[in-house]
């Protein structure tokens, strides 16, 4: 059920079926040359789509922003704070919650650490401040990346690299440019930089030569399937 096609009789109708709403991050934040701005949130509605044909769930619209870090000096990255982020998932888990939703999936596209933290954060005041819902936070890339092992080639591949590449290509590949140069950057152990680009001048964290859109297509299938399961389980009982 894709909330932002419904009609409001439809929505009523889907709340009889099903009180799980799946809530897709995504960001606005450059991938590279060739991927577009918003590979992240692609990526994250993408899964929520194929994920609701297989089981009853409401699939919300995405958040196109993210905060995010490491790339903020990358030309296309446009943030926001890691207070906004969480005021905008707990103002929606209330929203939600009073149209009648039990059960919040977040999935973020976007793997930032700050940024995960701060959805976590927002999730854990969540479930104090509500007794009853039940709240699960993941990262796209953490469950494609864990499940899709097998399936890829370059070692610590993270960004814009083979995994997110091949994702694109599978579902939208009119949006890929070509490839870019294989890149893993390093940044100084422990030392806040402010100049993050000339750490990292491509955006680029693996080799997207590696990607293909078969390989897309298993992913998405994959971590499709663990978001299936991650549902059934937090409808299983009360966390």
């Amino acid at each position: 059920m894709i909330i932002e096609e419904m009609t409001m009789p439809e929505f009523e109708a889907g709340l009889k079926r099903c009180r799980t709403v799946y809530l897709p991050f995504g960001s606005c934040e450059e991938h590279g040359s060739h991927l577009p701005l918003s590979t992240d949130t692609i990526e994250a509605y993408e899964v929520g789509k194929r994920a609701a044909e297989r089981i009853p769930l409401f699939v919300a619209p995405p958040i196109h922003y993210g905060s995010c870090r490491s790339t903020s000096c990358h030309p296309g990255t446009v943030s926001i704070s890691t207070g906004t982020l969480k005021a905008i998932l707990k103002d929606l888990v209330r929203s939600f919650r009073a149209q009648g939703m039990k059960n919040f999936v977040v999935l973020t596209g976007h793997a930032g650490g700050s940024h995960k933290m701060a959805l976590q954060d927002a999730g854990e005041e969540m479930i104090v401040e509500f007794d009853d819902i039940n709240v699960a936070v993941v990262t796209e890339f953490d469950l494609a990346k864990e499940a899709g092992a097998p399936l890829i080639e370059t070692r610590g591949d993270a960004h814009a690299g083979e995994i997110e590449t091949s994702r694109i290509l599978h579902s939208h590949p009119q949006l890929v440019k070509g490839t870019a140069p294989e890149e893993y950057p390093s940044f100084p152990n422990g030392i806040l930089v402010r100049d993050k680009r000339s750490f990292w001048p491509g955006g680029v964290w693996g080799n997207p030569a590696k990607a293909t859109a078969e390989k897309g297509r298993k992913l998405e299938t994959i971590v499709a399937d663990r978001v299936v399961e991650l549902v059934k389980t937090l409808e299983s009982r009360a966390w």
